[in-house]
């Protein structure tokens, strides 16, 4: 593990109030704190995983120096997910092809597909189909996989899937070589121990409650789209995130129960045996997340030199956001501290 200096802005040293803020108040200005211009995307339906359509956003500059293929969260789309479409802007900026996507059941992906999400099951299979297919559209290797939150899960599942696509890919325009490998931040680890977590306080009850009708929301944009493929009584039953899962996805990945998808789907358990360089980001006062998962973190890349491991004490959930003293420190051109730092690894690799 690598130690990293970051230090946020007075006031912000909390993690629910730098995961209050940068959820809810810096995306109402973050196109002020950023010196680059939308790229100009080009629309493209990839085909993911099990034919899945996928909708995603393709920016290739002139000589470009890699790619780099990310998603957001557990809920929003392209059109939201401020987030996102700041690393493009950086990241086309620093010479990088820039593939972004709406995940299974999310944004014109949903629209495309009746399809739900799988946590990284098949999500993981979805990025290197899609790293392929830009592959054939010009964008160039090495390509670098990345996410946040829950984004950052199912990057790490593509990293993993990345290391076995000669046994499932072979007709891929795409080798596993040309998959560097990718960074996440602030991934979600272990499904069971964090949501277990996360209910147990007032104001975990209440996150909680705001992704559950998200996800409704979702839920019920999908059936308005595909009335065939959900049973509406369902969707009025989930009520939770846990709901969410049980009513609606668990029976068609064929697992028995929540906690056995949790599992599964759980990306704590491969970091050991990811061999593409890695960088993850983590702070150790994120709120959303069970903060017993940092030792068992710290002992799972302990022994992986492909992994770069960064916990730092501040930075909340997906927030990160830095004073000026650590932009001068760093030489940052902006307070966005998490996604200059994946940017300067990957210039780094």
């Amino acid at each position: 593990m690598h130690l990293t200096s970051y230090t946020p802005p007075w006031g912000l040293k909390n993690g629910l109030s730098m995961s209050v803020y940068a959820g809810l108040l810096a995306g109402k200005s973050w196109e002020k704190n950023v010196q680059f211009p939308e790229p100009t995307y080009e629309e493209k339906i990839f085909i993911g995983a099990q034919e899945t359509p996928i909708f995603g956003l393709v920016a290739i500059p002139e000589n470009p120096r890699g790619t780099i293929v990310g998603t957001y969260g557990i809920v929003g789309d392209l059109d939201n997910q401020w987030y996102l479409r700041l690393l493009g802007r950086k990241a086309f900026a620093a010479g990088y092809a820039v593939v972004i996507f709406d995940w299974r059941a999310h944004g014109k992906t949903a629209q495309l597909s009746p399809t739900l999400t799988s946590d990284g099951i098949y999500e993981g299979e979805d990025y290197v189909r899609i790293a392929a297919e830009a592959k054939t559209m010009g964008c160039p290797a090495p390509f670098w996989l990345t996410g946040f939150s829950l984004g950052g899960q199912l990057a790490l599942w593509g990293i993993k899937a990345a290391q076995t696509v000669s046994s499932w890919g072979q007709n891929l325009p795409i080798k596993g070589s040309e998959i560097a490998g990718g960074a996440v931040i602030c991934p979600n680890l272990d499904s069971n121990r964090s949501l277990s977590y996360l209910v147990q306080y007032s104001w975990g009850k209440y996150i909680e409650k705001r992704i559950a009708r998200q996800l409704k929301k979702l839920a019920w944009q999908i059936y308005e789209y595909h009335p065939e493929s959900m049973d509406a009584a369902a969707i009025r039953r989930a009520n939770s995130i846990w709901g969410f899962d049980n009513e609606l996805v668990i029976k068609r990945l064929g697992f028995s129960s929540v906690e056995e998808y949790y599992h599964a789907s759980s990306p704590l358990p491969l970091l050991a045996n990811l061999s593409k360089p890695t960088l993850i980001l983590y702070a150790a006062d994120d709120p959303l997340f069970d903060p017993n998962i940092i030792p068992d973190l710290k002992l799972a890349c302990t022994n992986n030199s492909n992994i770069d491991l960064r916990v730092t004490n501040y930075g909340g959930h997906v927030g990160f956001i830095s004073n000026k003293n650590c932009q001068r420190q760093h030489q940052d051109g902006d307070r966005w501290w998490a996604w200059n730092r994946v940017l300067d690894w990957f210039d780094s690799k």
